[in-house]
């Protein structure tokens, strides 16, 4: 694997981390069945912060830069 690949894929794996546990505090706020499914089902997650887009946006937008290094460092 070239280094440079690496990297990316290091920092993909990084922001999809942290948008992911983004993603859980801004659910935290909401319900505890939202903490709870967004700890145990992470797509799920997602799903709640495009429906909570003022709430999740941040995290959301995280999530897209992540998909996009991971892309990178794939091809």
């Amino acid at each position: 694997m070239e280094p440079l690949s690496s990297v990316l894929l290091t920092f993909s794996a990084i922001a999809l981390v942290a948008s992911w546990v983004m993603l859980i505090i801004a659910a935290s706020g909401e319900d505890y069945t939202w903490t709870l499914c967004s700890i145990f089902v992470p797509p799920l997650a997602y799903f709640y912060g495009l429906f909570e887009w003022d709430k999740a946006g941040d995290a959301i937008k995280m999530a897209i830069l992540g998909l996009a290094l991971l892309a990178l460092g794939l091809s």
